[in-house]
């Protein structure tokens, strides 16, 4: 069984939110001044590679992370909405899970965006409130050029739609869609120029810093946005960082992505703008196994999911539990830590809860606000998040219990979810199902699911009640897009229709 994450009292899933002892509690912004808002992602930093949150077994220096960390509060049970990009951004944005949507596994690679035309963003909102709305970095939500879905490489001068402006709510984007076509720069609603995919790092960086610089003597508040482009593949540390790590080229590239997180802090304190700027650091999901090259980086003592199981992609906590910091000077301790659930969708009704703004019923439908946790208080509302793998299956953690319905990853991790694995476990007659107590086992290693039967209900059951509801908030009702297929095993559909037959002929 894998060692436990080295992260002070992990193992206590269900602790209140507590900062050091000799800090002063203090839980409110100066009256009138709203903050402003800066949410950074990385593409594909898993939980392990901060050495902050993995200090025994991560071997890549993260000192920027560690420093944002050290200001602020470190979430140790966060998840993205998905183990793999395009949802994870979809549920930031709008506060509700992708798979609601027509999305039911995999990711985009272009054509009309995953957002609705009247879909509220997190930049809508900010918006309207005042903020000047910025995003520098990968969208990965769907995009247009010319009106038309293009793959590959696009032509400098094509026109984007269904982008950053005109449907995430943002006035101004520099950037890039997805890692296919990481060499088109696009500025606004307009493709600009090519670039080497060593480049787009830096530049986006470049970008970030000299946004901060022109915001100095400005009043209006500011939301900037900085999805990364790394350490996702194509795995292309610059000239000085390669080497650096004396791992491999992925834990260079994290050094890399380490820096320009940085970069950022450094240009918001040198323009006197750092004392009213709430800070937000996540990453999209866990490592990629693959691009990393784990299995290398494991034979040199780096962990790149600490102890947890999977990554990228998988339904185990290695490939949706993520690196959150929250830093905001006057608000939040420094060196404080939660230990509860918090999801990514979670950050749209934490700012509508910052700056008392009402969300409709069919606003943010699965977005609980951390707000209380920022302040220190003891709990705030979530205590159940659905997880979705990257080939679409569910999982439902609820408290320390974690309810996953395939007999394997859910992704790219072998045992992966193939119709030989549904029968291997048939064959031997063990449980479809995995239920695990992640305080007493965080690596997901005891299938707890044949022992306890009721839990099992209980969760399944909670699941289908949160699909149906269209929500997983208090409100209204609401309808998803899309029909949603939560038991995908082997015969199934034929065992539910019968199920629906017999019933039917009892009533009769």
């Amino acid at each position: 069984m894998p060692k436990r994450i080295l992260v002070p009292a992990t193992i206590a899933v269900l602790a209140t939110c507590i900062g050091p002892l000799r800090a002063t509690r203090v839980t409110a912004a100066p009256a009138g001044s709203p903050p402003n808002i800066v949410m950074m992602l990385a593409d594909d930093m898993g939980f392990g590679e901060l050495q902050c949150l993995n200090p025994a077994r991560g071997k890549i220096k993260t000192p920027q992370l560690d420093a944002i960390a050290a200001s602020g509060m470190t979430f140790t049970d966060a998840h993205s909405g998905s183990s793999v990009c395009t949802p994870t951004r979809y549920g930031l944005m709008t506060g509700r899970y992708a798979w609601r949507t027509r999305l039911q596994s995999g990711v985009l690679t272009g054509g009309s965006s995953l957002i609705a035309q009247d879909r509220l963003t997190l930049a809508k909102m900010l918006r309207r409130q005042g903020y000047h709305t910025a995003m520098i970095g990968k969208w990965h939500l769907g995009m247009l050029f010319n009106g038309e879905h293009i793959a590959g490489q696009v032509a400098v001068g094509s026109k984007v739609t269904h982008g950053p402006l005109d449907r995430g709510g943002f006035d101004t984007f520099h950037g890039f869609h997805h890692a296919r076509q990481i060499r088109t720069w696009i500025d606004n609603d307009t493709v600009t120029e090519d670039l080497e995919p060593v480049q787009m790092l830096p530049k986006l960086t470049e970008t970030a810093v000299k946004f901060i610089h022109g915001r100095k003597d400005l009043a209006q508040p500011f939301f900037l946005y900085v999805p990364w482009s790394a350490p996702h593949s194509p795995v292309v540390p610059s000239p000085e960082w390669a080497g650096r790590s004396d791992l491999n080229a992925h834990a260079d590239f994290v050094m890399q992505t380490d820096d320009s997180f940085g970069q950022v802090v450094r240009a918001l304190r040198e323009n006197g703008l750092l004392e009213n700027t709430l800070i937000i650091c996540s990453s999209d999901n866990g490592t990629s196994a693959p691009t990393s090259q784990m299995a290398e980086l494991k034979a040199k003592g780096h962990y790149s999911s600490g102890d947890l199981r999977g990554s990228k992609a998988d339904i185990w906590d290695g490939g949706h539990r993520v690196p959150f910091l929250v830093s905001w000077p006057g608000v939040v301790l420094p060196g404080s830590r939660c230990d509860r659930l918090v999801c990514l969708t979670d950050v749209i009704r934490t700012v509508a809860a910052i700056l008392s703004v009402e969300l409709a019923d069919d606003e943010a439908e699965d977005s609980f606000s951390f707000l209380p946790a920022l302040r220190g208080q003891a709990a705030h509302d979530r205590r159940d998040v659905i997880h979705h793998s990257a080939s679409g299956y569910f999982a439902f953690r609820r408290d320390q219990w974690k309810l996953s319905l395939c007999p394997g990853s859910g992704g790219w991790t072998a045992p992966k979810p193939t119709a030989a694995a549904w029968k291997k476990v048939s064959d031997a007659g063990l449980p479809h199902w995995q239920l695990c107590d992640m305080t007493a086992d965080l690596g997901e290693q005891q299938n707890l699911a044949g022992q306890q039967p009721a839990q099992v209900q209980l969760l399944r059951s909670l699941l289908d009640q949160q699909i149906a509801a269209g929500r997983s908030t208090p409100g209204k009702p609401q309808s998803n897009d899309a029909k949603i297929v939560v038991d995908k095993r082997p015969g199934a559909k034929k065992e539910k229709k019968k199920r629906k037959k017999n019933a039917s002929a009892r009533l009769e």
